[in-house]
């Protein structure tokens, strides 16, 4: 089999993708998430600082619906990349590989991360007034 006919690995082909899988890839877009959202941040805190009417233009992106729906998907990947990280801590410890723990455990940091988002975002409504 010449190279240019063998197959990459992993296969996708040969390999049924499993919760594992999939909560790797998704941490490493969400780290790339976190990165591109510290962008906004920035530009945010530079606007800020540059004077009213460029905090005016920055806010105004941020309060929009496209900043808020940017800024929900931020939250949830900062409170994911934060939850899979502790569960990649007690794996560097030597706990968690068995497969049924390590779904059940991928399971958990999804929905953790779920309810950390919706909670942080109905405490900011509520401390803003519910604008």
């Amino acid at each position: 089999m010449s190279s240019s006919n063998r197959p990459l690995s992993p296969h996708l082909q040969v390999y049924r993708p499993q919760i594992t899988t999939t909560l790797s890839i998704l941490h490493r877009i969400t780290g790339v998430a976190l990165a591109v959202g510290t962008l906004l941040l920035i530009y945010w805190l530079a606007a800020a600082a540059s004077g009213p009417s460029a905090f005016a233009s920055a806010q105004a992106l941020v309060g929009s619906v496209i900043g808020r729906l940017l800024l929900f998907g931020w939250t949830f990947a900062l409170f994911y990349h934060l939850c899979n990280g502790i569960r990649h801590l007690f794996w560097d410890a030597g706990y968690g590989f068995e497969m049924r723990t390590a779904e059940r455990s991928g399971l958990a940091v999804v929905a953790a991360s779920a309810v950390l988002t919706v909670a942080s975002w109905i405490a900011g409504y509520t401390m803003m007034g519910g604008a």
